[in-house]
């Protein structure tokens, strides 16, 4: 069975809300909601398909877009790549050409409409950030809590409360206060024994290699409405991350570190080869800040993550 190549599109608007369609009834998955895009033509390129899909759809002409992820998903009777590319700046007014309903809904509402099982991980890259933040250990807890509140002024909307020295009772206090400074502003992810759960339900949980290697055979902890990642170095791993349906993965190191400097850096290309293998959301960490966010995104990256480079001047 040959794979079907469609374009797709994440429209952002000015207010940075995303525009979705519903499909006709009549189609293949008819009537759930889909981002829109169609089918890549022999010898047309994704940027062309997308220019012309959307100018058909939506009346719209692109003016900038960037690749955001691509997904390999297999349904019983057909096969689709499907390449995403996010359109932050276009012209004309949005409008259904062929008669599809429309609606613009922010990055919180999207987790609430109905989409293909094929699209569940654009949702997960359109409510992404292109950074993720993990706060760097042997800070006192006001230092830290400083550090983050600073961040999220800033801008940081995605930040791991690194736990590098076991689980300890500390921790648990920190991600007390750190639950609090983030509600409404950032998404926070804590580390942890899976017996803590319960206790940080407003909190994603980023899983650790080992955990991940111990658990992913058990399948997903929790239901699909709480942010779910895991730290990956390896085919291996990001296949077990596959396994346990997380929403987003950390790949590294890609350039040596000062904090692991004996880990054996995969460079980019084997960073954008891992990639085009895995249909989530990735984010490149080791050596990595927000001057390479660009390059991540060229390789296919959801963004980069990191401890020094995003963490604020002055809080250290």
């Amino acid at each position: 069975m040959k794979r079907i190549h469609v374009a797709a599109a994440v429209i952002r608007g000015t207010d940075g809300k995303i525009l979705i369609a519903r499909r006709a009834d009549t189609q293949h998955q008819g009537g759930l909601w889909e981002f829109p895009g169609g089918k890549v033509e022999p010898d047309e390129t994704v940027e062309a398909a997308l220019s012309r899909e959307l100018k058909e759809e939506l009346s719209i002409v692109v003016a900038k877009a960037r690749p955001l992820i691509k997904i390999k998903h297999d349904y019983p009777d057909k096969q689709v790549l499907l390449d995403v590319w996010e359109v932050s700046s276009f012209a004309g007014e949005p409008h259904g050409a062929e008669g599809q309903p429309l609606a613009w809904v922010s990055n919180r509402e999207l987790a609430h409409y109905e989409f293909p099982a094929a699209n569940r991980p654009i949702v997960a890259a359109a409510r992404l950030p292109g950074e993720y933040l993990i706060t760097p250990d042997a800070l006192e807890t006001p230092q830290l809590l400083k550090g983050m509140q600073k961040a999220i002024a800033d801008g940081i909307k995605l930040i791991q409360l690194r736990a590098p020295n076991g689980y300890d009772p500390k921790y648990r206090d920190v991600a007390v206060d750190a639950v609090g400074l983030c509600a409404g502003k950032a998404q926070l992810m804590l580390k942890g024994p899976l017996e803590w759960l319960g206790d940080f339900p407003a909190a994603g949980w980023h899983l650790t290699s080992a955990q991940l290697r111990k658990y992913a055979s058990k399948g997903r902890p929790f239901p699909e409405e709480r942010w779910l990642a895991a730290s990956c170095h390896n085919a291996e791993e990001l296949s077990l991350a596959e396994q346990m349906g997380v929403d987003f993965v950390t790949l590294s190191p890609v350039q040596p570190t000062q904090t692991h400097p004996d880990a054996q850096p995969l460079g980019w290309e084997q960073a954008r080869a891992l990639i085009e293998g895995f249909s989530k959301p990735v984010y490149l960490l080791g050596g990595v800040g927000p001057a390479e966010r660009q390059q991540a995104w060229e390789r296919g990256a959801q963004g980069v993550a990191g401890i020094r480079a995003f963490w604020p001047k002055g809080f250290e």
